[in-house]
C-alpha cells in the first residue's frame, strides 16, 4: 500500500472509534477515571471544568448506564466505576452500585461541574481529592487526549515535555494536516485499495446496526425512528428505501442519545455522525444486494469523506456536523447504486446546498431529528445525483465540490464565530 493510502487508513483509525455514550460527557468521565486511578482510591470530591463546547454538548444528553443527564453524573460515574484504560468506552462496565455511589457524591455536594474559559474547543480538567491527596488531569484537543497529570503538585505526565515528544497532542481538527487528500483521492483509495486493508470498517455496520435495532425495539428519546416505523405500519409512509434509511438511521440516534448501553462507531468524535455516515450506506447496500467488499468501500468513502470535510472547521462548533457527514454518506450511496464519480460529487453538492446552516445547540434527544433531516436530504440528493441533477453556483455551493467544502469551512470558522457564544448564553439562561 502506498504512503498516501496508508495515511488515509491512519486518519480513519485515529478518529473512527467505538464510543460508549455521547463523547462530550464521556470525555469528563474518562478524565475522572484517570484522576481516580492516579489517586489510587475513590475520590471524595470532584471539581470538573470544561470548555464551552464540551459543556454545551453535555447539558441534555443521557449518560449510558446511569439513566441520568449531565456532566456531574458522567464525572462521578467515571471516578467511581470507570475504566481508566477504556478511552471512549470508559463506562462500558458501569454497574448500578457505581451509579448509586456516584449519585451519593453529587447529593452530598461533592461534585462540581462548570465551564472554563479556554481557547481549545475540546478541553476538560478534573481535580480529584481524597484525604490530603489531590490529583489533576487535563484533556485537550481530543476527547481522550490527556495532556497533563499531576499528583499532590508533582507532575506525573506532561505531553509537552521533551521526554514525551512522541505523545505531544494533536488537535482532532488537524488530523488531515500534511496529508494530500481530496474527494477524488478518497474515491481512488476506496475503490482501489485491497479489500483486506479496509475490511475493518465493517465493524461500523455491526455496532451502529445494533444501536438501530435497539432504537426500534425500545423507547428512547423522541422515538423518531419508531414513529417512522409505526407510520409505515399504518400506511402513512411508504415501505421503501428512503423511509427505511431514515427510520434506521434516526432510530440509532434515538438509542444513542437516550442512554442505550451499546457502543456506537463514532466519526470525528461524534457517535451521531458515525451513525449518519454508516446507516444510510448499510441500508442502501442491503437494498441493492451489495457484497461486503462493496459495502466496505462505500463506508470508507462515507467515513473518510466526512472526516476530510470536517477537517476545515473546529471539531466542536455551532454547526451541526451531520450536514457534511450526510453528504459523504450520499457519495457512498451513489457508489452502491452504480453511479459515477461525477455523480458522487453531485450528491455532495446537493446535500450541502440543503443542510448547510443547521445549528448545533447541544447534544440531546433532538439530535435524532437533525440526523433524520440530514439523512433525508442525503437520500434525496443521491437520487437526484444519479439522475444527473446537481446544485451548483448557488450561494455557498460553488461550481465544484472542493470549493464548496472550503466555503462551508469558511462559514463555520468565520461566519459563525459569535454564534456559539449566543447559543450557550441562551442555553444557560
Amino acid at each position: 500500500m502506498n504512503t498516501q493510502w496508508q495515511q488515509y487508513k491512519n486518519i480513519i483509525n485515529a478518529v473512527v472509534k467505538p464510543a460508549f455514550g455521547c463523547t462530550e460527557p464521556i470525555s469528563a468521565a474518562y478524565a475522572s477515571a484517570v484522576a481516580a486511578d492516579l489517586l489510587g482510591k475513590m475520590p471524595e470530591e470532584l471539581d470538573v471544568k470544561v470548555s464551552d463546547n464540551l459543556f454545551k454538548n453535555s447539558m441534555g444528553v443521557f449518560v449510558p448506564g446511569t439513566g441520568r443527564i449531565g456532566l456531574a453524573i458522567a464525572s462521578a460515574a467515571g471516578a467511581v466505576g470507570g475504566n481508566p484504560n477504556g478511552g471512549l468506552e470508559v463506562l462500558v462496565n458501569i454497574k448500578p452500585e457505581h451509579v448509586e455511589k456516584a449519585q451519593q457524591l453529587i447529593d452530598a455536594g461533592k461534585v462540581k461541574a462548570g465551564r472554563k474559559d479556554v481557547e481549545e474547543f475540546i478541553y476538560c480538567e478534573v481535580v480529584a481529592k481524597a484525604g490530603n491527596d489531590v490529583a489533576v488531569v487535563e484533556i485537550s484537543g481530543g476527547h481522550t487526549q490527556v495532556i497533563k497529570k499531576t499528583l499532590n503538585g508533582n507532575i506525573v505526565f506532561d505531553a509537552s515535555s521533551d521526554q514525551n515528544k512522541d505523545e505531544k497532542p494533536k488537535s482532532t481538527a488537524s488530523v488531515c494536516e500534511g496529508v494530500e487528500i481530496s474527494i477524488e483521492g478518497i474515491y481512488d483509495y476506496a475503490t482501489n485499495v485491497d479489500f483486506e486493508e479496509i475490511k475493518f470498517i465493517l465493524e461500523a455496520r455491526d455496532l451502529n446496526s445494533a444501536l438501530s435495532d435497539e432504537g426500534l425495539e425500545n423507547s428512547y428519546g423522541l422515538e423518531v425512528g419508531k414513529t417512522i416505523q409505526k407510520s409505515i405500519a399504518k400506511g402513512l409512509f411508504g415501505n421503501g428505501l428512503i423511509n427505511n434509511i431514515v427510520m434506521r438511521t434516526a432510530a440509532a440516534s434515538d438509542a444513542r442519545m437516550g442512554g442505550a448501553t451499546l457502543p456506537a462507531m463514532s466519526n470525528f468524535g461524534s457517535g451521531n455522525q458515525g451513525i449518519a455516515a454508516t446507516m444510510p450506506v448499510v441500508e442502501t447496500a442491503q437494498h441493492f444486494g451489495s457484497s461486503e467488499e462493496q459495502l466496505a468501500r462505500a463506508l470508507i468513502m462515507s467515513h473518510l469523506g466526512a472526516i476530510y470535510m470536517k477537517s476545515f472547521y473546529p471539531p466542536l462548533s455551532p454547526f451541526c456536523g451531520n450536514a457534511v457527514t450526510s453528504s459523504a454518506a450520499a457519495m457512498g450511496m451513489v457508489y452502491l447504486a452504480g453511479g459515477s464519480f461525477e455523480q458522487m460529487c453531485f450528491a455532495i453538492q446537493n446535500t450541502l446546498s440543503d443542510t448547510t446552516g443547521m445549528y448545533c445547540d447541544g447534544a440531546k434527544s433532538t439530535c435524532a431529528m437533525k440526523v433524520k433531516s440530514s439523512t433525508n436530504s442525503a437520500v434525496m440528493s443521491f437520487l437526484m445525483a444519479i439522475e444527473n441533477n446537481e446544485a451548483r453556483s448557488q450561494g455557498i455551493v460553488a461550481d465544484e465540490v472542493e470549493k464548496t467544502i472550503r466555503n462551508v469551512g469558511k462559514m463555520v470558522k468565520q461566519g459563525m464565530s459569535n454564534t456559539d457564544a449566543t447559543i450557550i448564553e441562551i442555553m444557560s439562561a
